[in-house]
């Protein structure tokens, strides 16, 4: 691969693993295939440096463009190895979380819920695929309402209130359950075990 060509490859990458927060969760089942796809991305960038080192070694580093794209290319691997979602991490500019609650279903599929401070959620699926809905939330008493709701890929609705239960005992590394309802028919619910809650402070 000639050198520009393979500059414009490691920019494309960079750009694609560091904008991952705003197009991850509209991929929906295609985030699972998307994942093993810049795996071996980053896997032939990652040969394709070695290569580079060592035609440059051969060259005794007298090239300086191929030293600029070895840096790039290594800065650019380094990075995203480290910090897979991006450096930088969008979701704190939405708020900080007041309420986390989550549940592994079959197949270590996870359901996540936050309750953020500007009033605003996220709950988000992973289950060989990536499906996150957003909306707004209210809160009363032990009952949280939810409004103008986004729907993720292939969801077809939403829970319309969910309760909080504290649990009695203090053993427990929940907190307590929020349990989230269709609508006021529904006498079921699914519920999801709450890790952090400063919504009730």
């Amino acid at each position: 691969m000639k050198r520009k060509g393979l500059l414009i490859a490691t920019i494309v990458f960079f750009l694609t693993v560091n904008t991952s927060y705003f197009w991850e969760a509209r991929l929906g089942l295609f985030a699972f295939p998307t994942f093993f796809i810049l795996i071996g991305y980053f896997l032939t960038l990652s040969v394709l440096l070695l290569i580079q080192f060592f035609v440059a070694l051969k060259e005794k580093f007298d090239d300086k463009q191929r030293l600029v794209l070895i840096g790039t290319m290594t800065f650019v691997l380094a990075t995203s190895f480290l910090f897979p979602s991006g450096l930088i991490n969008f979701a704190t500019f939405e708020g900080d979380n007041l309420l986390i609650a989550q549940r592994e279903g079959a197949a270590n599929c996870m359901t996540t819920l936050k309750l953020k401070t500007n009033n605003t959620f996220t709950e988000t699926n992973v289950c060989f695929g990536v499906t996150q809905t957003t909306g707004n939330y209210s809160f009363k008493n032990d009952t949280v309402f939810f409004g103008n709701v986004s729907l993720g890929r292939h969801e077809d609705d939403f829970f319309k209130f969910a309760v909080i239960k504290k649990r009695e005992t203090s053993n427990s590394k929940y907190l307590g359950d929020i349990i989230r309802y269709r609508d006021h028919s529904d006498t079921t619910g699914i519920a999801l075990w709450i890790t952090k809650n400063e919504l009730t402070k």
